[in-house]
């Protein structure tokens, strides 16, 4: 069990922690015909919007209460109702996501009041579901605004079932996914379920609206795909939940209260033993054997943690990210023989003490940088922000988590699986082999070094340089 340390100075230096303001509204993207309109100053939003745009590299929907100093000293309900009507007005949008920043939990907002009042006010915006979250940027990261805005949304969409326990004849499964897994991932797990004969519903579904595709419309202010508002009401026929994440677990909890549908819970699908269990409990639900294509898929993942293992195991490896990912990473690099040194999270979270690691960090880039020194770290896997630290330890950095604003195709790469698991072993493998670390400096003879001096007295076409070597 690895000891968590927690914060012990009064500030951050290189900041690893993306807000759960920007997670929630992440989650918002999700849900189709939707959008956020974040409680706020209007920085507070072009902030995260600049994060969201520069890593999927696709236009993103986001709208504020744009709070002054006037409506934060004397009360911003008027804000909150005036946004609401006014995206109803011109958008009429199936949803709209309200979470809250730190600006607006500091004056003291009643965001569930002021839905209250909007509601009364305006009964004709009936058809448009509002969720409101609190979500300050001081509390979290952008794993727990993720989760508490699809925790949010279980509660105020999915109504109590009359009969519970779901419908095991039904090929229907619910999906919660954590914020770690990229679009890409979140196709891979439809994929796989599919594959099965099943039917998945993704909540949230980010691999049909920030998978970057072109639209019909050259703009369109509301998601263009996602689940459904509406798919929120036939949760309780599904004939099981898998839930992906640790940070999901409240959000699966109230699910299984309101509906009594049975989940499955995975802290990733990352690595052989995680993506075996995930694709056992597909077969025991479905009652129907391994496809041929999934096992060929786990041979290639066979093949890859043999092929890198001499490269990879005895590595010494530093990571920085979310607890949810940093646990599925770390599990990954154990499973190749790797050891972790260094483990930095921006929050806590019960999991990170199940993670194979003496000591996990609740820091910053500054601390990653101490802890990777002492550790002796060979790489480095984290984020973006991360890529100035790796530059002063002279060590690779393999980009994973949120965001990635340096890279093209952070929303296209697939970590999870067998497919994505094996990419990964080459890609952290290819990044050693780059760096030669481990590598034995080439032997330099001493009479080379006295060759070498001749020909730059004689020079190296001056015959008398070979009468200098003889009479040497």
């Amino acid at each position: 069990m690895a000891e968590i340390i927690k914060r012990n100075k009064a500030l951050s230096v290189s900041p690893l922690k993306a807000s759960s303001t920007l997670g929630a509204s992440l989650a918002f993207l999700g849900i189709r015909n939707a959008i956020a309109m974040i409680h706020g100053a209007q920085g507070c939003t072009a902030y995260g919007k600049i994060y969201l745009i520069g890593h999927f590299r696709e236009p993103v929907a986001l709208q504020t209460t744009a709070m002054d100093q006037v409506s934060t000293i004397m009360g911003s309900g008027e804000n909150v109702i005036e946004g609401l009507k006014t995206l109803c007005d011109k958008f009429q949008p199936d949803l709209i996501g309200l979470p809250t920043t730190g600006l607006s939990e500091t004056q003291g907002s009643d965001v569930s009041g002021a839905v209250t009042v909007f509601r009364k006010q305006h009964p004709d915006c009936f058809k448009t579901s509002v969720v409101p979250v609190e979500t300050p940027d001081y509390a979290g990261s952008l794993e727990t605004g993720f989760a508490k805005a699809v925790t949010e949304m279980i509660n105020r969409l999915v109504p109590e079932a009359e009969t519970k326990g779901g419908v095991a004849t039904n090929k229907q499964i619910n999906i919660l996914v954590n914020a770690s897994l990229t679009p890409a991932d979140i196709e891979e797990i439809k994929e796989m379920v599919e594959a099965f004969g099943l039917i998945p519903l993704v909540l949230p579904d980010l691999s049909t609206s920030l998978d970057g595709h072109l639209n019909e419309r050259d703009y369109n202010p509301l998601t263009t795909g996602g689940t459904c508002a509406g798919d929120f009401e036939i949760l309780h026929k599904a004939c099981a939940t898998i839930v992906i994440g640790s940070s999901m677990k409240p959000a699966a909890t109230l699910l299984h209260e309101r509906t009594g549908v049975p989940d499955f819970h995975f802290d990733h699908l990352m690595g052989l033993d995680a993506v075996d269990r995930f694709i056992t409990t597909l077969h025991e639900l479905s009652a129907k054997p391994v496809p041929q294509c999934i096992e060929r898929r786990r041979q290639q993942l066979q093949d890859a943690m043999l092929d890198t293992h001499f490269n990879l195991g005895m590595g010494r490896a530093a990571i920085a990210a979310d607890p949810d990912l940093l646990k599925a990473l770390g599990d990954l690099l154990a499973g190749a023989g790797c050891e972790l040194v260094a483990a930095i999270s921006p929050s806590n979270a019960p999991i990170l003490k199940e993670i194979f690691c003496d000591k996990v960090k609740i820091g910053d880039l500054e601390e990653l940088e101490t802890f990777a020194t002492e550790g002796r770290a060979d790489f480095i896997i984290g984020n973006a922000h991360c890529s100035a630290s790796a530059e002063r330890l002279e060590l690779p950095l393999l980009r994973a988590g949120f965001p990635q604003y340096d890279r093209f195709g952070a929303a296209s790469r697939c970590w999870i699986g067998y497919r994505g698991s094996r990419q990964t072993l080459f890609d952290l493998a290819n990044l050693l082999l780059e760096a030669e670390l481990g590598m034995l400096e080439p032997y330099r003879s001493i009479y080379a070094q006295v060759q070498d001096k001749e020909e730059e007295h004689y020079g190296a076409d001056n015959p008398h340089a070979d009468s200098g070597r003889r009479h040497h």
